[in-house]
């Protein structure tokens, strides 16, 4: 008998997603996602996704968001996976942790990131299509049909920094840096990226974001003490 109106229905099966069918929905918003990586978190025990019985993961909609939690934070806050398990624990306890570093923006476990086409991206961030370009011709921003919440963020300093006379060809120099910072990296993963394993490339890629927010620290330390010297 079909369901009157106002009766509850009854709810449908979850869909349960294989690894290549999660790669495809989130490769897009986190490029270096692997099975590989997905195999270690799990290990890691930050995402717990079910088996089949001939032992095939299969990941449901909240395996989903926990994971695009867990790498939002990698990539927002380059905290080490110790650290996010144990943020996880806590709020899986019904605790409200903080987060170590003073980070005051901690994403939804439920959100999702936005992915904005350019006209959006310039609205949202309040900037001017010139300013993008420039950005982009910076090597600020990497030019995309659609962007991301980074983006957004990025964009929207350079619309602030742009009123102090600062603009994106100032800012070359960043882009310079950071591959000189990817180079330290990369020499300091060298004995891990030497065994060409899967385990070890998705240790290697922690480890990774574990230099770099060490090397955070240390750069914003060196802005704070020059900025203490204006004082003077």
């Amino acid at each position: 008998m079909a369901a009157t109106a106002g009766q509850a229905r009854a709810p449908g099966p979850t869909t349960l997603l294989s690894i290549g069918q999660v790669l495809a929905r989130m490769t897009v918003d986190f490029p270096d996602l692997t099975p590989s990586k997905l195999r270690f978190l799990e290990e890691r025990k930050l995402i717990c996704p079910s088996r089949t019985e001939s032992g095939y993961r299969k990941f449901s909609p909240s395996d989903l968001e926990r994971l695009r939690f867990v790498l939002t934070l990698q990539r927002e806050h380059y905290l080490p996976l110790k650290v996010i398990k144990e943020y996880l624990d806590d709020l899986d306890a019904g605790r409200q942790p903080q987060l170590p570093g003073g980070a005051s923006s901690v994403p939804s476990i439920l959100s999702t990131e936005r992915r904005l086409p350019r006209e959006e991206l310039i609205k949202e961030a309040g900037a001017t299509p010139q300013l993008l370009n420039d950005a982009v011709s910076s090597s600020l921003i990497v030019a995309s049909e659609y962007y991301g919440d980074d983006a957004v963020n990025v964009l929207r300093s350079l619309v602030e920094l742009q009123k102090s006379g600062i603009e994106p060809r100032h800012l070359r120099t960043f882009r310079v840096a950071a591959e000189r910072e990817l180079g330290l990296i990369e020499n300091a993963l060298m004995p891990v990226t030497r065994r060409n394993d899967a385990s070890s490339r998705a240790k290697a890629l922690e480890l990774a974001r574990e230099i770099a927010g060490q090397l955070e620290i240390v750069r914003s330390s060196l802005i704070r003490s020059a900025l203490g010297r204006l004082d003077n």
